[in-house]
């Protein structure tokens, strides 16, 4: 498979010393084109806040407008420790990011100065060498997720101008427990005449899944309203459109998933968008008696391990019910 870096935003947002790690991590270290992206954005948040901190650009200047293409040696070297707690500082109070969100993007900026000071040699010295981690793992974790009452309702909330395709793109979440990513890249002729659809997984990996009768009703729907007229040469045959005619984009997905959570009364902070994800290996797995490993193969986890969650969620809510039990208090006189 030829990697196409060109359709990637680092290509034109980044910076050429940037640009060279992410490069680094792809063809190198063999990372997928969605973590290049990820670890880019978090870079990009990164450099927005030190150039704010350090007075390049006005205090209220719009975080969209900072440019990262011209970060040049000068300005990563000028980076101190504080700078890296300060950063992480400004994830949690300001980006309210959680515990995970914080320790990736300590990870990803971490990572750079690595390369620039091991593999590059830019650098004699790294200045976020000792910059901690936050803990991602909190005990016991469990992944949230809906009830069988609340996705109904929130698939009930859709309405508006793009009604069909939200109520689609909320449909395939909810059914198929698919990623961000893969949703996005989905073209309609990926769907095929028996139900299924090969997507492209984490790590660039292919995988089939199946399209029920509530996903496939949902997707008729769609495609008799989706735009036609008006579409981008490359992105003639992109499932999800958005309100330009261009492929829908990540950021867009979250906000409309945002919207219709907030509209039920949910919280939309956090992982809002894999909530759901997490939301249909649940109810698969406590509604529909799926097996653990066929369950592995419909998320498109590499490890049994990482499924084995939903059977630890499923045993957590046996022990509440025991503890709801009146006479779990009765001790022997």
């Amino acid at each position: 498979m030829v990697i196409d870096l060109s359709k990637s935003n680092f290509v034109t947002e980044a910076s050429e010393l940037i640009k060279d790690f992410l490069y680094y991590l792809q063809t190198v270290k063999g990372r997928s084109p969605s973590t290049v992206d990820e670890y880019f954005n978090d870079l990009r948040t990164f450099f927005r806040f030190i150039k704010v901190q350090k007075g390049i650009v006005p205090p209220d200047t719009p975080y969209q407008d900072i440019r990262v293409d011209d970060v040049d040696l000068a300005l990563v070297s000028s980076v101190t420790l504080s700078d890296g707690y300060e950063f992480m500082n400004y994830l949690l109070r300001v980006r309210k990011n959680n515990k995970a969100a914080r320790a990736r993007k300590t990870t990803s900026v971490k990572s750079f100065y690595n390369y620039l000071t091991s593999k590059k040699h830019l650098l004699a010295v790294d200045p976020l060498k000792d910059l901690e981690r936050p803990n991602a793992r909190e005990k016991n974790p469990m992944p949230k997720y809906l009830t069988l009452k609340q996705s109904i309702e929130l698939l009930n909330a859709v309405d508006g101008k793009f009604k069909e395709r939200d109520y689609c793109i909320l449909t395939f979440f909810l059914n198929c427990g698919m990623r961000l990513a893969e949703l996005v890249a989905m073209n309609y002729n990926d769907i095929k005449s028996d139900h299924t659809a090969q997507i492209i997984g984490k790590g660039s990996k292919k995988r089939i899944i199946y399209l029920n009768d509530a996903c496939m009703a949902a997707y008729e729907t769609y495609m008799k309203v989706r735009p036609v007229d008006g579409v981008r040469a490359e992105d003639k045959y992109a499932l999800f459109l958005s309100a330009q005619h261009r492929r829908i984009s990540r950021e867009s997905v979250q906000k409309l998933v945002y919207k219709y959570l907030e509209k039920i009364g949910l919280d939309s902070q956090g992982y809002s968008v894999h909530k759901l994800r997490h939301t249909a290996a649940t109810l698969m797995y406590q509604h529909g008696n799926v097996d653990i490993r066929v369950l592995k193969d419909v998320l498109g986890h590499e490890s049994l391990s990482t499924t084995e969650i939903y059977t630890h969620l499923d045993s957590r809510q046996i022990e509440a019910a025991a503890k709801s039990n009146p006479l779990s208090k009765i001790k022997p006189k």
